[in-house]
């Protein structure tokens, strides 16, 4: 094919590009060749060229698959070519598609994204009469149209607005399939830092991506003529590939200078980056792709802070942040998933609510007369206090951790004598690699024993300390004469770190007391919210106790079930008196 192709070229030059660059006259791909040249005659010459060549090589061209089109003064003029015998037909006569992008006689897209559109539009229709249940039809989307969406708005010139409206559409199928509302924000839909993240992409995101990385390959490409061409990518007016690339880049560069910061909990240096200046090219794309991701993952934020009730995540300084894969979807119950997704954006329809939005008059709660907002439902009613509601919800999360907690306790394992502790070495010196069977406080003793304050009130053992005070769950060993104390409560997600410090305060004295007496103990106030967002007290507590890996991040999701599928239960008898 490269001889063919080369063969073609002494019969035209090529026509000019408008950054000055003159075309090439024959181009192939795999057994496809395009020609292009300045005159008609000159087009003429070059297929009989071509004809001769190809009957040489023993192959044959089919017209009949073939188009011609004829560009003057910029408009089409109707001129017929032939192969042999037969004649070519024009794209005003048959649209041609190539590489997944047609051609007309129109030489715009106007008509190729319309027609775009309106596809993404039956196809979501389609799977919206498929009978699927909701999270299927969100995965459909996700792996299915989503893909097969983005190789259009690569190789067509679609505006911005358009890709906005081709989100819209979306959004509102999949806050149908998820069974959420309308005034649901996309910012919980696609946003990354959330406190509860699904594994849903954004069109608007994956579009500038797309277009950003098409920009840098023609921009970097090893073909000295693919880059001096300066091939201009369009997107309309109200964004712009270009300028994009170079707030990345300024971006990057300022970062640099300043170096590498702490971000949230991580300490300094934890996530190491490559460098803009060292950096390969192959590089820098990969990081300003990245950078445009974070671009678009700030706007998500600022529009997240401007929200009263669907930004109030960002207030959850000591929750945890929860990652909702696909598999995690899958087994949840419809019902469960709707209520996770309302009541972290506060868009559950509590009296205030329905309030707001005008459906009812009265906000107020029907137990205790006050304005029943989702917090006061789930965390602050009196009367559901009083009627133990709350404590049944505490007692089903520490059922769960003290099941755990005591499997750990009976593992057989031997004695150590205390903590495990790095050994540092200086600047130049080797370490001695060393195999640990386990750390934690649970591997220092194998006499464990454990009281937890359920079914019955909890007595603390009078050879520790006398006390009236009843810590959730009391771990101790009288060979070692240590003593675990932990203390749970299942907050509101915005009271997470104001109950840790009330329950370590609350103790400190019960601890003081058992120093005294000869014991060492351990004090861990831990909160698993009422929504199913554990706190960080708990990572650590688990950490602090040898409970590592796959075990504790099994425990950690068990406690979000049980913490939320109880507050769902709560919030459907809201309006019922509790049975005693």
């Amino acid at each position: 094919m490269n001889m063919i192709v080369k063969s073609v070229e002494k019969k035209s030059r090529g026509p000019w590009m408008k950054s000055g660059v003159r075309q090439p006259p024959g181009r192939a791909f795999m057994d496809d060749m395009t020609i292009s040249t300045k005159t008609v005659i000159e087009a003429r010459w070059t297929l009989q060229e071509l004809d001769k060549m190809i009957t040489w090589a023993r192959m044959r061209v089919k017209p009949s698959k073939s188009r011609s089109l004829v560009v003057k003064n910029g408009k089409v003029k109707e001129e017929r070519f032939k192969i042999g015998d037969e004649i070519i037909p024009t794209v005003s006569e048959k649209p041609v598609k190539c590489l997944g992008k047609w051609f007309n006689n129109t030489l715009s897209d106007k008509l190729n994204v319309e027609d775009t559109y309106k596809q993404l539009d039956d196809w979501l229709k389609a799977v919206d009469k498929s009978g699927l249940p909701g999270k299927y039809k969100a995965w459909i989307y996700q792996h299915g149209i989503l893909p097969r969406l983005l190789w259009p708005l690569l190789v067509y010139d679609v505006p911005m607005t358009t890709v906005e409206g081709m989100e819209r559409i979306s959004n509102s199928y999949l806050r149908r399939w998820l069974g959420v509302p309308r005034s649901f924000s996309s910012v919980g839909l696609y946003s990354l830092g959330t406190k509860l993240q699904l594994p849903l992409k954004s069109i608007t995101e994956e579009f500038k991506v797309t277009k950003v990385r098409q920009h840098l390959t023609l921009k970097n490409s090893r073909d000295e003529k693919v880059r001096s061409a300066k091939v201009e990518i369009r997107t309309g007016r109200k964004w712009s590939t270009k300028k994009t690339i170079e707030d990345a880049e300024s971006r990057l560069k300022h970062s640099e200078i300043v170096g590498r910061v702490a971000v949230g909990r991580q300490g300094l240096d934890v996530t190491p980056t490559a460098k803009w200046r060292t950096a390969t090219v192959e590089e820098k794309r990969h990081l300003v792709q990245k950078e445009v991701r974070s671009m678009e993952e700030e706007s998500r934020m600022v529009k997240a802070v401007s929200m009263k009730k669907q930004g109030s995540w960002l207030n959850w300084e000591g929750a945890r942040q929860q990652k909702l894969g696909w598999n995690e979807i899958w087994k949840m119950e419809p019902h469960r998933l709707q209520f996770k997704l309302k009541s972290v954006y506060d868009v559950l329809p509590s009296p205030t609510n329905l309030a707001t939005w005008g459906l009812i008059d009265d906000p107020k709660c029907v137990l205790c007369g006050k304005p029943a907002n989702l917090e006061h439902i789930l965390s602050s009613c009196s009367s559901a206090l009083k009627d133990g509601r709350y404590t049944w919800r505490h007692d089903k999360v520490l059922g769960t951790l003290a099941d755990t907690l005591e499997r750990n306790i009976r593992k057989p394992r031997k004695n150590k004598e205390g903590l495990t502790f790095v050994n540092f070495v200086k600047e130049g010196e080797k370490g001695q690699k060393k195999k640990v069977e386990g750390s934690g406080l649970l591997v220092t003793a194998t006499d464990w024993q454990m009281l937890v304050d359920l079914k019955q009130k909890l007595q603390f053992p009078p050879q520790i300390a006398v006390t009236n005070q009843r810590p959730d769950i009391v771990i101790w060993s009288a060979s070692t004469k240590q003593a675990i104390l932990l203390e749970l409560t299942v907050p509101w997600e915005e009271r997470i770190e104001d109950a840790y410090e009330r329950k370590r305060l609350k103790y400190q004295d019960l601890l003081a007391e058992c120093r005294d007496n000869g014991w060492r103990g351990w004090l861990f106030p831990v909160e698993v919210g009422s929504r199913g967002f554990v706190g960080q007290s708990m990572w650590r507590a688990l950490r602090a106790l040898g409970i590592v890996g796959g075990e504790r991040s099994k425990l950690i999701g068990n406690l979000c079930k049980r913490a939320e599928t109880a507050s769902m239960w709560l919030w459907r008898k809201r309006s019922e008196q509790w049975k005693q």
